[in-house]
C-alpha cells in the first residue's frame, strides 16, 4: 500500500492523447493537499517525445520528462487517444512492458485499454472500454475479457476505465484502495464529485429533461444518506420519493446507471468503511450505524467490495493500526 508520497504515480502522455483525461489524473493524484498533512502521492508526467501534439492540435505538452521517468513508476497511467486504430509507438509499448514486467501497477483511462491490449498484457483478464469502441476492440483483441457497459474494471495490477468521466470514477477507486474510504470522501469532494460510483455501474445513463416537474434523485439520495443505520427499505424509498418501486427503480436506472438496493448496500458499506478508519473497533455497532445489520453481513460485503475483512481493513487504514476488532 502506498505509504505517503513514496509511491509514484507516473502519467504516459503519447501523441493526440486526451488532454481530459490527463487533467483526471492531475487533480486525483497531482495536487498537494496540505489539509490532509501529507501527500498521497510522488505524481511525474512523462511523454515520448520533447513535444507532444495532445488532441486535435489544441496544444503542445513540452517541459516534462522522458519516457525514462515510467522506470520509477509505482502506478503508471498509460497514454490514451481517440485514433484507437493507430498503432503506438514501439518505444511507447516497450516502456509499459517493462513497467509491468517489474510489478508496477498499470491504469488505463478510456482508449488506454488499447495501449495495454497493444503491448500483450491484456489477454484472459476482464478490461473496460468505451462502448463506442468496445465491438472494434473485440475484434483486434478477441484474448481479451473484454466488461462491456462497466464505468470501470479493477483486475488487480491492471486496470481499466471506460470513458472520460469514468477516469475520475476509476481515479477515486484507486485512491480508495491505496488509502481509505475517509480520504477518498476528501478527494472527492474536492472535486465536487460523486465519492462513489461502483465499477460495474452502466455507462451510458440516460437523463432525460423533465416536461413538468424535477425528478432529480438528490434531494431523495441525501434523505437516505442521513438514515443508513435505520432499517430503510426499496419500499421505503419509493414511499418518500412518493411513487411506486417500479418507479423508483427505472429513475435509478436512468439517473444513476445503478439499482436503489445497490445503491443503498454500496453507500452502507462506504459508511462502514469510515467507522472503521474512524476507530470504531466492535463490529456489531459499525454493522448496526451503518445499516448492514449483522457482523457476518458486514464481513461478507466488505469482503466483497474491498477484498478485505474487517480486521485487515482497520490495520490498513484505521486509527489503530495493529489492533484486532473485536466481535
Amino acid at each position: 500500500m502506498p505509504q505517503g508520497s513514496s509511491h509514484r504515480v507516473v502519467l504516459m502522455v503519447d501523441e493526440n492523447s486526451n488532454p481530459f483525461e490527463m487533467s483526471c489524473a492531475i487533480e486525483v493524484f497531482g495536487l498537494r493537499r496540505p489539509e490532509l498533512g501529507r501527500e498521497l502521492y510522488d505524481f511525474r508526467l512523462c511523454a515520448a517525445a520533447p513535444h507532444t501534439r495532445m488532441r486535435d492540435g489544441f496544444f503542445t505538452l513540452t517541459g516534462v520528462a522522458g519516457l525514462e521517468a515510467a522506470e520509477e513508476a509505482d502506478t503508471l497511467i498509460v497514454p490514451n487517444r481517440p485514433d484507437t486504430g493507430t498503432p503506438r509507438a514501439p518505444r511507447v509499448l516497450d516502456a509499459v512492458r517493462r513497467a509491468h514486467a517489474r510489478g508496477a501497477r498499470l491504469v488505463g483511462f478510456c482508449s488506454g485499454a488499447f495501449t495495454m491490449a497493444e503491448a500483450g498484457l491484456l489477454d484472459g483478464r476482464r478490461a473496460a472500454c468505451h462502448w463506442m469502441w468496445a465491438e472494434s476492440f473485440r475484434a483486434r483483441f478477441p484474448q481479451v475479457r473484454l466488461q462491456p457497459d462497466v464505468l470501470f474494471v479493477d483486475d488487480g495490477d491492471v486496470l481499466t476505465a471506460s470513458g472520460s468521466a469514468s477516469a475520475l470514477d476509476l481515479g477515486l477507486h484507486v485512491v480508495r484502495r491505496d488509502h481509505g474510504a475517509e480520504i477518498a470522501n476528501h478527494v472527492s469532494r474536492r472535486l465536487v464529485f460523486a465519492s462513489h460510483r461502483d465499477g460495474g455501474q452502466r455507462q451510458f445513463v440516460e437523463r432525460p429533461v423533465p416536461d413538468v416537474r424535477d425528478e432529480s434523485l438528490a434531494p431523495l439520495l441525501e434523505w437516505a444518506q442521513e438514515r443508513l443505520g435505520e432499517p430503510l427499505t426499496v419500499a421505503d424509498l419509493a414511499a418518500r420519493a412518493r411513487v411506486s418501486p417500479a418507479t423508483l427503480h427505472r429513475r435509478f436506472r436512468a439517473q444513476l446507471g445503478t439499482t436503489p438496493l445497490a445503491w443503498l448496500t454500496a453507500e452502507r458499506v462506504a459508511l462502514a468503511c469510515r467507522l472503521i478508519e474512524r476507530g470504531e473497533e466492535r463490529l456489531d455497532v459499525v454493522a448496526a450505524r451503518s445499516g448492514l445489520g449483522t457482523a457476518a453481513n458486514l464481513r461478507n460485503r466488505l469482503r466483497r467490495v474491498t477484498g478485505l475483512s474487517p480486521s485487515a481493513y482497520r490495520r490498513r487504514f484505521g486509527a489503530g493500526a495493529g489492533e484486532a476488532l473485536v466481535s
